[in-house]
């Protein structure tokens, strides 16, 4: 494979996933390592997206006011935002996790809806902050300069203690079989954390996400109580999901 492909395969999964893993990479296209680090280098130095620790992250993934340009799919995570405001009711206690769609949901919220919202993003904390109505409540701990979400001990004890209406849970990769998967396994610990502190559960994911795995499990699609993507419902991309006890929207 050519470099520029590796470079536009690298770019398609960043944006896809929001972060990848050196390792991984270098697995799907049977390469060394280094390789993939020199091509990550690379686009790190033309700032197409963020090199990190053991791997690169999107640049809309890592920055607080993200322009449209730097989000991956920015239309269709759109219109999962407008299609996830339909389940939001005035009064409600909702969590929101971390992503660059639940992002879009958080700046999408109309600033008259009444609502208590607990996050452990930092992007989405003070996206919230503009809302008048909305009261914010940050879920404190140690904080993944990578993901800007928190993790560890001390978020997870808070989670345990409450219990929202709805829960929109960024999904790194959705499969019918496998379930929901990330490969970071503090983030994974904070996603069970926040699926057994709801009521409802509702994943937003774009479709290219999609029959994706990735090397740690969260949940089983079984605990997902609605599951939205850009697509529309009869769409033949979620007919593997079509009876799995999921409402799709």
């Amino acid at each position: 494979m050519l470099k520029e492909e590796r470079h536009q395969f690298i770019l398609n999964e960043v944006g896809i996933h929001n972060r990848i893993l050196l390792t991984d990479i270098a697995d799907r296209l049977n390469v060394s390592v280094d390789t993939i680090r020199r091509d990550i280098k690379e686009l790190h130095s033309s700032k197409q997206l963020k090199k990190v620790h053991g791997g690169a992250v999107s640049l809309g993934f890592n920055n607080y006011n993200p322009t449209g340009k730097k989000i991956y799919s920015l239309e269709k995570k759109s219109q999962i935002a407008e299609k996830a405001l339909g389940l939001i009711k005035d009064g409600q206690v909702i969590l929101l996790s971390g992503g660059t769609t639940n992002l879009e949901l958080a700046r999408k919220l109309p600033p008259k809806l009444k609502l208590t919202c607990f996050t452990p993003s930092l992007p989405i904390a003070v996206q919230l902050l503009s809302k008048d109505n909305i009261e914010v409540i940050f879920i404190g701990g140690r904080l993944s300069k990578d993901s800007q979400i928190t993790i560890g001990g001390s978020a997870i004890n808070m989670l345990s203690e409450i219990k929202v209406d709805i829960c929109f849970l960024g999904t790194n990769s959705i499969h019918p079989m496998e379930g929901l998967t990330e490969f970071d396994w503090e983030i994974v610990q904070m996603k069970k954390a926040m699926i057994h502190s709801s009521r409802k559960v509702v994943s937003p994911c774009i479709s290219e996400k999609i029959g994706s795995t990735q090397r740690y499990k969260i949940c089983g699609v079984e605990e997902v109580d609605v599951m939205i993507t850009e697509l529309e419902p009869w769409d033949m991309k979620l007919d593997a999901f079509k009876n799995l006890n999921i409402q799709i929207l």
